[in-house]
Parts: structure tokens; sequence; C-alpha cells
């Protein structure tokens, strides 16, 4: 299989289940009003979102495969960030 091929699989699932766990917690902050669940669906928010940004850069913008692979680590690392916030307020 290619590379490329398996890039984007891996990617497609990346978006199909962080877009779930990020449903979920919208579900279950408007259910609670609980701050740190608002927290955890941005934060998730950001990490699907940066596996979509870099894989469209790559493909569709053709930019080169390490732009992609910045644009999506650099998103990852603020929804982590935002993640690991949410986890420390009451």
């Amino acid at each position: 299989m290619h590379l490329e091929t398996i890039i984007v699989a891996i990617m497609v699932s990346i978006l199909g289940l962080g877009g779930a766990i990020t449903y979920f917690a919208l579900k279950a902050y408007r259910r609670t009003g609980d701050p740190s669940l608002r927290g955890l669906m941005i934060g998730f928010g950001f990490v699907t979102l940066g596996a979509l940004f870099g894989g469209i850069a790559h493909q569709l913008l053709d930019v080169g495969l390490d732009v992609g692979i910045v644009i999506n680590s650099g998103l990852t690392a603020i929804g982590f960030a935002i993640i690991t916030y949410s986890l420390f307020i009451e």
C-alpha cells in the first residue's frame, strides 16, 4: 500500500473518532454545564481540526507533507494543552 493512502486512512479515522468524542463531550457539557467538559470538547475539537486541516493542506492545497504535519502537530499540541487545562478547572 502506498504511504499516502495509509496516511489518508489514518487521518480519516482520527477525524471520525475525534469528531465523535467532540460531539459526545458537547452533549455532556450541554446536559451538565460542567466547564471541564466544555474544555474537553474544545480540546478534542482542536486535535480533530489538526488532522483535518493538515490533510487538506497536503492533499488539496498541494503543500508539502512536512507542512501538513506541522499544521497537524501544532493544532494537536494546542488541543492537548486545552484538554490538560480542562482537567484542572473546577
